[in-house]
């Protein structure tokens, strides 16, 4: 082999490697993608208000809820009572009906996005439903018209729940409740004598502050307070997902409910 035919083989190389550095790593589909998926900056503004005058809570969220105990309302505190700890102690954490597919409950929520719908928008709404994108695409409904929680209530697991307003806060009173959920993925427990009071507040474009104050008598010494924050994302739409397809981690999740560092 010659030198001159041993030089032209190494530029040719050469040339070659430095092509392949240069090329895209991905294709014009992906990197189209990969563009539209990094995040635009964000609207700003005030709260939008529908045409019957209220507070235009409707959208897209993603976030809010649980029990946290970096959301509990200052001075707050979640107090155990001994029945609920033992049941809370023996928890394993493949039990966890979140983790099988089963509904969230309240205050729960899980990290897929959700919607809020207001029926009708030109006259007091009748109806605000949650929508959720997550598990079963299951929702909750709450009355606005008035009406008194029934006396047969059959537990479920989003309870009934009636609404109204303060101001521009949309407070929402549930009661009857099965004891099936749990409050998050540690194990916090309840029993059918739960009852929430949960406060909405849409305070600009992007943010709705959604307080929780627990009160259950059956499982904790005292009620207590989360304040949680959800974000608007405009532009997002809610997917079809269906956990019992792609729920393929839960045989792997095993031990006690605890959080990370233990109790």
């Amino acid at each position: 082999m010659t030198k001159t035919f041993i030089t032209i083989m190494s530029t040719a190389l050469t040339a070659a490697a430095m092509a392949v550095l240069v090329m895209p790593s991905q294709s014009p589909v992906a990197a189209q993608a990969a563009q539209a998926s990094r995040p635009a900056a964000k609207p700003a503004g005030p709260a939008p208000r529908l045409p019957n005058g209220r507070p235009d809570l409707s959208g897209v969220l993603n976030g809010g809820g649980g029990i946290a105990a970096r959301n509990l309302k200052k001075g707050d505190e979640i107090v155990l009572l001994p029945e609920a700890k033992k049941l809370m102690d023996a928890r394993q954490s493949k039990d966890d009906p979140e983790a099988n597919c089963l509904p969230t409950g309240v205050p729960r929520m899980n990290p897929y996005p959700w919607r809020i719908v207001q029926q009708p928008t030109h006259t007091e709404s009748t109806h605000i439903f949650i929508l959720f994108e997550g598990n079963i695409h299951s929702y909750r409904q709450i009355f606005m018209d008035g009406r008194p929680h029934p006396d047969d209530l059959v537990p479920t697991w989003y309870g009934h729940s009636t609404g109204k307003w303060e101001g521009d806060t949309l407070v929402v009173d549930t009661v009857g409740y099965n004891d099936r959920f749990w409050f998050d993925f540690d194990g916090h427990p309840h029993t059918t004598q739960l009852h929430t009071i949960e406060r909405f507040t849409r305070t600009d474009l992007n943010t709705l502050t959604w307080d929780i104050t627990i009160i259950d008598p059956g499982a904790y010494a005292k009620p207590f307070t989360v304040q949680t924050r959800a974000e608007y994302k405009q532009g997002w739409e809610l997917m079809e997902y269906i956990c019992n397809e792609n729920n393929t981690n839960v045989s792997h999740i095993q031990g006690p409910a605890v959080p990370p560092g233990g109790r």
